[in-house]
């Protein structure tokens, strides 16, 4: 060691030859950290490094937001929307201009505004299955929180599950709807990549439906209806959430929501996704929006299943038949509820008010309802769905 320590020293001394060159400095030691994997992403993403210290003094300066100029509110824009949205643009434009050079030109708009509509509808009335898969998971669409705003007062969130963790991917609170006290629980999607790795993307894990489970059954206790508002892809797939039985979770949310006595109504918003979405969804009445699904699978997963091709995914939405008028086709669902022309995002506060009218009537009708004649009810409901009877040979 002393050997080597020597010939170091006189390296560094010795001096360098005419047109010789220093020797590179060793680099950094390679990086051995295992990779972060499934889950940890999200939380190694948000935590601070190890050790690091916030100066106080300077404080970190927020991103700049490149507002592109023209735009419209409501983006971002769907690819078979772009006709729609470059006359809307030009028709904001011609407004803009007038307005500034204080010019008449309501001639040269009106027949814009005529052919916009027309073109609306000649699109929005005539969509594929899979293009209302793109606009269930629009990301400007009302989630959860946006009705809550709009159509209850005094709502008060709860939390946990009481046995492991508050899943923030579940939202849930008593509020008053009208009058009358009320249980709303659902899925809740973020806005932005920090609040979408909180919340998972609306993907529950086993606890998130274990406080579903313990809200519900308060409400219960309570006599207060329920209201269950869903938008998911599906429960979370993580290794975490399988260890902390996932499965076994959606499973008693099924069996327990049966034996409630209260009026229950579920509502599909956006994505109903599998059984993330069933076990929030076994309501005494089912209302699905115009434009949202509900299906065992994705298009994307089916595609990749069958064909081992992700590329056939509208081919596989026409397959599973995911659509709001397929699912109340086969009894699904009970109810269709219209949206805004383009979608919930163009208006929530258009597709609030058809919600709570909705519900206003739906309760009603299930307040005329025993406890014992809602539970038998809805077993019978759940129970007639997907049996088959064949007339024999002919």
């Amino acid at each position: 060691m002393a050997i080597k320590s020597a010939r170091l020293k006189s390296a560094e001394a010795a001096p360098l030859a005419p047109g010789a060159r220093a020797p590179a400095a060793p680099g950094p030691a390679p990086d051995t950290t295992p990779p972060i994997q499934g889950a940890l992403v999200a939380e190694a993403a948000l935590a601070p490094a190890e050790g690091a210290v916030a100066d106080a003094a300077t404080p970190a300066k927020p991103r700049a937001r490149v507002k592109k100029e023209g735009a419209l509110p409501g983006g971002p824009y769907l690819d078979f929307e772009k006709p729609i949205v470059e006359l809307e643009l030009k028709i904001k434009d011609l407004k803009a201009r007038a307005a500034g050079e204080n010019l008449s030109v309501e001639k040269e708009i009106a027949p814009l505004e005529a052919r916009a509509e027309k073109l609306r509808h000649k699109v929005y009335d005539n969509l594929t299955r899979y293009q209302r898969v793109q606009l269930a998971r629009h990301p400007r669409r009302p989630y959860l929180l946006d009705y809550v705003e709009r159509l209850t007062t005094e709502f008060f969130e709860l939390h946990g599950d009481r046995g492991f963790a508050d899943d923030r991917a579940i939202v849930g609170g008593l509020a008053r709807f009208g009058a009358d006290p009320i249980l709303i629980v659902g899925t809740q999607k973020g806005r932005d990549t920090r609040e979408n790795l909180l919340r998972r993307f609306g993907m529950a894990n086993p606890e998130g439906y274990r406080k579903a489970l313990r809200l519900m059954q308060l409400a219960n206790n309570f006599g207060a209806p329920i209201l269950t508002l869903v938008d998911t892809a599906g429960a979370f797939p993580g290794l975490g959430a399988e260890e902390r039985g996932q499965a076994e979770a959606i499973a008693r949310n099924l069996r327990e929501m049966c034996r409630l006595t209260v009026p229950f109504i579920s509502v599909i918003t956006g994505e109903g996704g599998s059984g993330g979405a069933l076990a929030l969804a076994m309501g005494d009445v089912v209302l699905m929006f115009e434009n949202s699904i509900y299906s065992v699978i994705s298009p994307e997963g089916c595609a990749s299943i069958l064909w081992r091709d992700r590329s056939r995914s509208q081919q596989a939405a026409d397959a599973l038949r995911l659509t709001a008028a397929d699912c109340l086709e086969l009894g699904v669902v009970d109810e269709i509820l219209p949206e805004p022309l383009g979608g919930a995002h163009r208006d929530p506060d258009a597709a609030a008010e058809t919600l709570g009218a909705a519900l206003t009537r739906h309760y009603a009708a299930l307040r005329e309802l025993t406890p014992a004649e809602l539970v038998r009810r809805r077993r019978a409901k759940y129970r007639a769905m997907g049996v088959f009877t064949s007339g024999g040979a002919a």
